[in-house]
């Protein structure tokens, strides 16, 4: 029986000293575990504050997502004074002053550290029509002063975002004449229908306010004033009318009157 007292006493002893010995072992390790992330931090806070960690040009900057835009041109959006240390950079305000840019209408900036630099991976706005000032001043709000582009929401993008337009991947072939601040509040409902239209268009002139005329592939279309519903009927019976050549030769037709598309006329030379 006092055998049996003295084992279970030593067991006892024993396991107490075991579980300390683990316990200390698990602090030490914690310990150095802090100690090395620690170091790694201030390592590597050493490093980015160092001077060669800095933007220190615009060739430090990846451009990633621009098909449009060159470049460069990607990079000029990038409001950065040079030098500028790695850490004062803020890519979040970066972002928002690059998307304020018309071409682009999502950007998205993260710092790099090896090496030292930024990626700015950019979503432009796909230009759908190029757009060319009037003969006669806009009656209706303000025309844009010089060519340009415009996509389908009706932002206006000049030639000037764009440093060379034979590198663009596809230039539209849709051209608008004249459109004012007044048209382009209309424009995406009017191009959503033109880009549909099974008719092909070619101009769309806004530059009488009180009638719009389109340059299609049947000819001249005269269409009066915007409207919305009348719009869309106009343009169903644009497409039903491309038949029209097989009856009468285009040449022969000064323009086709749909401003009351339930009696399409055609004026003839």
């Amino acid at each position: 029986m006092a055998m049996l007292t003295s084992t279970t006493s030593q067991d006892l002893k024993l396991r107490r000293h075991r579980l300390k010995r683990q316990r200390q072992l698990r602090i030490l390790q914690t310990l150095w575990r802090s100690l090395l992330i620690c170091t790694m931090a201030g390592g590597t806070l050493w490093l980015v504050t160092r001077p060669n960690w800095v933007i220190s040009d615009p060739e430090q900057i990846t451009v990633l997502g621009n098909e449009y835009l060159s470049t460069a041109s990607v990079r000029s959006l990038v409001p950065l004074a040079y030098p500028q240390p790695l850490l004062e950079i803020q890519p979040q305000v970066l972002r928002q002053a690059i998307e304020a840019q018309s071409p682009i209408t999502q950007a998205i900036v993260t710092r790099r550290l090896l090496p030292p630099g930024l990626t700015v991976e950019v979503q432009e706005r796909q230009p759908v029509a190029l757009v060319k000032p009037g003969s006669r001043a806009s009656i209706h709000g303000f025309e844009p002063d010089g060519d340009g582009l415009v996509d389908d929401q009706g932002f206006w993008l000049p030639y000037s975002s764009y440093t060379d337009l034979a590198e663009m991947p596809i230039l539209p072939t849709l051209t608008v004449v004249a459109l004012s601040d007044h048209s382009r509040e209309d424009w995406p409902e009017i191009y959503g229908h033109v880009a549909r239209s099974a008719t092909e268009i070619f101009e769309i002139d806004f530059q009488m306010p009180n009638n719009i005329i389109l340059n299609t592939e049947l000819g001249n279309v005269h269409l009066g004033s915007y409207d919305p519903r009348r719009f869309e009927r106009q343009m169903r019976v644009l497409a039903e009318m491309r038949t029209l050549p097989t009856h009468i030769q285009p040449s022969n037709i000064d323009y086709i009157d749909l401003r009351s598309p339930d009696a399409p006329a055609i004026q003839l030379r």
